[in-house]
């Protein structure tokens, strides 16, 4: 039996039914020559060798007494694989489009709380003869730099699945309410132990950032740190997404990068600047304000492989009121740069767990009446959208014998922020994957279009502008 941590605990508090707080990935796959089976049926059995070695995905959760703490993971001896691999059949043709659509109603549907909180749809009659599958695990298991571990236990690197030893299987727990209150109060008071500890270092870097110099990259936070302007994206959602994904050559990013003595991140946040200011130009006008990111950061220590919440969200300003895209480019990649030296300075002061008594019914709470308030739309936005950059695998992965050619995350979007733009690496390429509330976004597609100029823009004005695209979208 394992208590919550206070982040992972907060994502279960904090969901509603507009506001699901499941992260996810679609993955398209290249069936083996002459394959004559079920792909369904290959993945079923693939995942049933692996579960023991992916533990998050046999537990459940065992709620405190009254809902007073953070709940605690237990294991499932009941797994039902036939309800968390699921079957899904296109309409024809079977286009793009229609696995977008498929995926954004698939991203909308609450995940079953008495069940591990993770289900797979094993997707085909697409129009390209190839197979997919969208993947959907709650932030409350992991991260994204946790799904990539994740993803090292599902897939293989060769077309031929490597042998799994045999083993046990985990014992089933049951803890009584006397146990989970008992786990819930020790849980909570290592956590005031940690928290006064380090409270002596979180002071001295705190001194230490407001005594920074002004050019100092943390000096120069203030342009990051100041509320973003009204703009269609930030308005109270329902609980219906969208999704649209695009996959551009690694390489070609990396040009750019170089191009313009700039981080490939720096890229990737220009780009999506350069689509926002697109798409805000055919719904509203740009606004004069520059557009606020909000942009996870790992806290993940090299070799930490523990399936828990390790990151921490910072404010970047993309600078979208400057229309050429280079100068645009030059402004993110100081900004950028000053939020990492700031990680960099407070990484080991911000707390990933804290103490969680009393905190599901005020976190519940805030968020129902956050949600029916209306306070999203009348206030202006502290970001306008989230944005994040996960490295992903290095390596071409496979599939029960298929090989993965595209890799798309999806993400969580909240009212006030009916946006999220996730961007993960994978083998040669980089996949976009946009997370949007169908209310404030009915067409996701107009945002992945809008990258792809953004990213002709961008090559256009560099030294040596090549064929930019490696697309599907």
């Amino acid at each position: 039996m394992q208590t919550l941590s206070g982040v992972d605990g907060a994502f279960l508090h904090l969901e509603t039914a507009q506001t699901p707080m499941h992260v996810g990935s679609l993955h398209l796959f290249d069936l083996p020559p002459g394959h004559a089976g079920r792909f369904l049926a290959d993945v079923r059995r693939q995942m049933r060798r692996r579960l023991r070695l992916a533990p998050v995905l046999t537990r459940k959760l065992a709620p405190m007494p009254l809902q007073f703490a953070n709940p605690a993971w237990v294991e499932d001896e009941r797994l039902d694989l036939d309800y968390h691999v699921q079957h899904v059949t296109l309409p024809g043709p079977g286009t793009q489009a229609q696995l977008e659509d498929c995926v954004g109603r698939l991203h909308s549907e609450l995940l079953d709380r008495s069940r591990p909180l993770w289900r797979m749809a094993v997707i085909d009659g697409l129009q390209s003869g190839q197979a997919a599958y969208y993947f959907q695990i709650h932030h409350a298991v992991l991260d994204g730099q946790a799904g990539v571990l994740l993803a090292q236990v599902l897939f293989d690197l060769t077309p031929k699945p490597r042998a799994i030893p045999r083993g046990a299987r985990p014992h089933a727990e049951h803890p009584g309410m006397a146990e989970l209150a008992a786990a819930a109060l020790k849980h909570d008071l290592g956590q005031y132990i940690k928290l006064v500890r380090h409270l002596p270092d979180a002071l001295k870097t705190l001194v230490g950032l407001l005594g920074g110099a002004p050019d100092e990259p943390t000096g120069r936070l203030g342009q990051n740190f100041s509320f973003g302007p009204k703009t269609p994206l930030n308005v109270p959602i329902t609980g219906e997404r969208g999704f649209a994904a695009v996959t551009l050559a690694l390489d070609t990013l990396k040009q750019l990068a170089a191009a313009h003595e700039a981080k490939l991140n720096d890229i990737v946040l220009a780009l999506c600047g350069g689509a926002l200011r697109r798409y805000l130009a055919e719904h509203g006008g740009i606004p004069k304000k520059p557009l606020i990111a909000a942009m996870p950061i790992s806290l993940r220590e090299a070799g930490n492989t523990v399936f828990t919440t390790q990151a921490t969200l910072s404010l970047v300003n993309l600078n979208t009121q400057i229309a050429d895209p280079v100068k645009r480019l030059r402004a993110i990649r100081d900004a950028a740069g000053a939020v990492k030296a700031l990680a960099r300075r407070t990484r080991g002061v911000i707390p990933t767990d804290f103490p969680s008594i009393g905190v599901p019914w005020v976190l519940h709470g805030l968020a129902a009446l956050y949600g029916r308030s209306g306070l999203a739309g009348a206030m202006a936005p502290l970001a306008n959208v989230v944005i994040s950059n996960i490295p992903g695998p290095q390596l071409p992965l496979y599939a029960a014998g298929a090989r993965m050619t595209d890799y798309w995350p999806l993400s969580i979007v909240e009212h006030g922020v009916a946006l999220n733009i996730t961007v993960m690496s994978y083998a040669d390429t980089m996949g976009f994957g946009f997370t949007t509330a169908r209310s404030a976004v009915p067409d996701a597609r107009e945002l992945s279009a809008a990258l792809l100029a953004a990213l002709d823009e961008m090559a256009a004005c560099s030294p040596r502008p090549r064929s930019p695209r490696r697309a599907r979208s």
